[in-house]
């Protein structure tokens, strides 16, 4: 399978919202990221479904929306009535998570689940049959712009390996700290989906940027 890309808007514009949503509506990228955050999960505070919902009204790439919040199961059918087609929660902050991934699948969207840096790939090796999407974290969530975290081609080889033992198609999808320089790496550690916010959104040509992530080749020297 092709990488695939989904620029996070946590880094758009948002005097101009609607030009950068069109920027990635013509370019490579095959998912709009959409990070929500609710000051308690993480320590800081994004944005929540009225911005789903105006993204989703603009976009014409799958909204792949992260929740990073406190107690997710109670917005899920909100976020989905906001135009979310995938829906990514934190194992951390789930204590019933395969009743939440269900739900999620049930609600007609693609269910993902997130680790945070410290949290070990082995802890869902009983709910991957329920995961169309494992996130992992390869910064401290939270704040865009940080430094990767190298730790995080290790994990990313582990999850592959219980995705293929679990028979899934489950896809690994990469958070934090992405640029071309490291994405080869990731992709031959066994990445299938790249996240990047800053590093698109600052460059100074996003598109071009889109597009030298999406032909990315793999590099063996992780």
């Amino acid at each position: 399978m092709k990488l695939l890309v989904a620029p996070s808007i946590l880094s758009a514009n948002f005097a101009n919202l609607e030009k950068d949503i069109e920027m990635i509506n013509q370019s490579q990228a095959d998912w709009i990221h959409v990070d929500v955050m609710d000051g308690h999960f993480v320590p800081n505070i994004s944005f929540g479904m009225p911005i789903c919902e105006t993204v989703s009204n603009i976009a014409r790439k799958p909204l792949d929306v992260h929740l990073m919040i406190t107690h997710p199961e109670r917005y899920l059918e909100a976020f989905r009535n906001a135009g979310a087609q995938h829906i990514t929660v934190h194992y951390e902050a789930c204590t019933h998570l395969h009743r939440t991934l269900t739900h999620i699948k049930e609600l007609g969207c693609k269910a993902g689940v997130a680790l945070n840096p410290h949290t070990p790939v082995q802890v869902l090796e009983d709910i991957l049959t329920e995961a169309d999407i494992v996130l992992l974290m390869s910064v401290n969530p939270g704040f865009g712009g940080q430094k990767f975290i190298p730790q995080t081609y290790h994990k990313i080889s582990k999850l592959k390996q219980l995705i293929a033992a679990s028979r899934t198609q489950t896809l690994i999808e990469i958070d934090g700290g992405v640029s071309t320089s490291n994405a080869g790496s990731l992709l031959a550690a066994g990445a299938d989906v790249l996240v990047a916010g800053s590093f698109v959104f600052s460059s100074s040509n996003p598109t071009q940027t889109i597009s030298d992530l999406k032909n990315t080749v793999v590099q063996y020297n992780v």
